[in-house]
Order: C-alpha cells, then structure tokens, then sequence
C-alpha cells in the first residue's frame, strides 16, 4: 500500500514536471514573437523592477545594518581589527545575503502576483479567450514575466547590496562601532570583481526560477477562487524552496 502510493506520488511529481518543461519549451519557442508581447514586457519590467525597490531598499538596509551590529558583537575582542567586520559585512552581501534573501522576499511579492493574476485568466477563461482569438498565450503572457524576472532581478541585486553597505556603513557609524572609512577600508580589502560575478548570476538564476514556476503554477491552476489561492501558495512555497537549492548547487559549482 505504502509503496503504491509512493509510485502515484512520483507518478505525479514527473507529470508536473512533463508539463513545467513543457511550458518553457513553448515560452522558449515563443520568444521571437517579439511583437505579441512588446507591450507586456515593459509593463512587467516596471511590476518586478521599478515597484519592487521600496522592498529591496528597505531588505538591503536593514539586513546591512544588522549584520554589521551582530559581527561587531561576535567579533568583540582585540584581537581583529575594527576593520574585518567591513570585510565580512560586504562580501557576505554580495556572494550572498543580497541575492537570497531578497528573492525569497521578491517570491513572495512578484511570483505571488504572477500567479495569482495568471490563475485569475484561466479560472475565468480569458486564456482560452485569447486561444480562440488565435493569440499566443505563452508567447502574450509567460515570455514577458519571464524575461522580465531575468533581466530586472540582477538589477533588484545591485540595488539591495549597494543599500546594504550603505546600512551598515550607517549601523556602523551611529553605534559607534567604526568609522564609515574604517568600514570601507575592511570592504576593500577582501574584494573581488568575481563575487559580484557570482552575485549576478545568481540573480539571473533566481529570476528565472521564481517567474518560471509562479507562471507555472498560474497558467495551469483550476478550481475557483481556491484553486486559485492554492496555486499562488503552492508557487510562493516551491519557489523559496528551489531558490535555495540553486543557491546551494550555484555555491558548490562556483566557489
């Protein structure tokens, strides 16, 4: 009996992901179709991009300012220098803390919408209208979600790591911990153009990896209302959990 219903679950798991590959393939194939989602694209760039920095900048803030008071408190001894909690600080943001934690915020956010207003069209049959009206609705609605996820989260990166730096410099300087110079210095000091590398790809990834699967999960929801709201948490919910794989399997090949 267990092992039946360990088959039907695998069963299912492979289907769902059949349909997922599926769908990329369309949207991939789709994609020249420029002039079907033109308009769509730039509407999405500014609901992931310009709408998401209030968010961004608060996460990159706070999350700056507190890891610099939580380092300064561990490393509360002589024997560092004042200056390696700069060092820690920043790198942590830009190989890490500013590209995880806010696509887990932008999953909640972005990929919530995504697949909530995707279910909405398809409980209430306005994809099956657009079919029938011969549009694509791959190409109209999944490409520029998309694409638009990949190509503004790097840049939702950028923001919360130069927002970060700024917190701490700021938690920094008003708790009297060090000097914003003696915080740049210790930033400077362990550096690399190869962690922001990293941090971008991560990005690229992550974008990909939340839209993907909140179109997923909206484009294929059923069931009302509910069916509804089940996508939009069932698509929150396996995003985080994927983001943090990719973020694990991106660590072991990169680093």
């Amino acid at each position: 009996m267990i092992s039946a219903f360990r088959e039907l679950r695998l069963a299912a798991g492979l289907r769902e992901f059949g349909r997922y590959c599926k769908l990329l393939y369309q949207a991939l194939r789709s994609s020249t179709e420029f002039s079907t989602y033109r308009k769509n694209l730039f509407q999405e760039f500014v609901k992931v991009g310009y709408e998401s920095i209030p968010i961004i900048f608060l996460v990159g803030i706070f999350t700056g300012a507190v890891m610099t008071l939580q380092t300064a408190y561990q490393l509360d001894t002589d024997l560092y220098p004042s200056t390696i909690i700069g060092s820690i600080v920043v790198q942590s943001l830009i190989i890490e803390l500013a590209a995880v934690i806010s696509a887990l915020v932008l999953a909640g956010k972005v990929g919530a919408r995504m697949s909530t207003e995707l279910g909405t069209m398809r409980v209430s049959e306005q994809i099956d209208a657009l079919e029938a009206m011969g549009f694509n609705s791959v190409s109209f609605l999944v490409v520029p979600r998309i694409t638009a996820g990949i190509l503004m989260f790097p840049i939702l990166y950028t923001t919360a790591a130069v927002f970060g730096i700024i917190g701490g410099i700021t938690a920094g300087a008003v708790d009297g911990i060090l000097p914003a110079a003696e915080f740049m210095e210790g930033g400077r000091a362990f550096f690399f153009e190869s962690d922001i590398i990293f941090g971008l790809i991560k990005s690229f990834v992550f974008g990909f990896v939340i839209t993907s699967i909140a179109c997923y999960k909206g484009y294929y929801a059923f069931g009302g209302a509910e069916g509804v709201g089940n996508a939009t948490t069932r698509a929150t919910v396996l995003s985080c959990i994927f983001v943090l794989l990719a973020d694990f399997i991106l660590a072991a090949l990169l680093l």
